[in-house]
């Protein structure tokens, strides 16, 4: 360590203990969105068919739709979080298929009324 960081350490520890957990903090969500931003920019991500793996929110973002036009097809409340297509099927006693299908036209009449946001 150099005589700097150790005069700082000594004399400033609560100090120096809140920068490097912001360091940290900031390190974290750099490295996130960084892999976020690879995962969504590789071509084969982008209007996936939608699969009974999915959840709504990836589906929105690789179709590139608004979250709101997935939830309001399939009545999901705004708070509900992190579920499967199937397991939404499953809720509802019907076949994955249906609640796929039930996306694809949600996706497709917001395609016919709204421009394309991606070039």
């Amino acid at each position: 360590m150099t005589p700097v960081l150790r005069t700082l350490w000594k004399d400033h520890k609560a100090l120096m203990a809140g920068f490097l957990l912001a360091l940290a903090v900031m390190l974290f969500f750099g490295v996130r969105s960084a892999m976020f931003w690879i995962y969504w920019s590789d071509p084969a991500h982008r209007e996936e068919p939608v699969a009974a793996w999915m959840t709504p929110g990836y589906v929105a973002q690789s179709w590139d739709v608004p979250i709101p036009v997935i939830r309001d097809a399939l009545g999901i409340p705004p708070e509900t979080r992190r579920k499967t297509i199937k397991a939404l099927a499953e809720e509802r006693g019907l076949p994955p298929e249906a609640v796929v299908r039930q996306i694809e036209n949600a996706i497709a009449m917001h395609r016919a009324t709204e421009p394309a946001r991606r070039p």
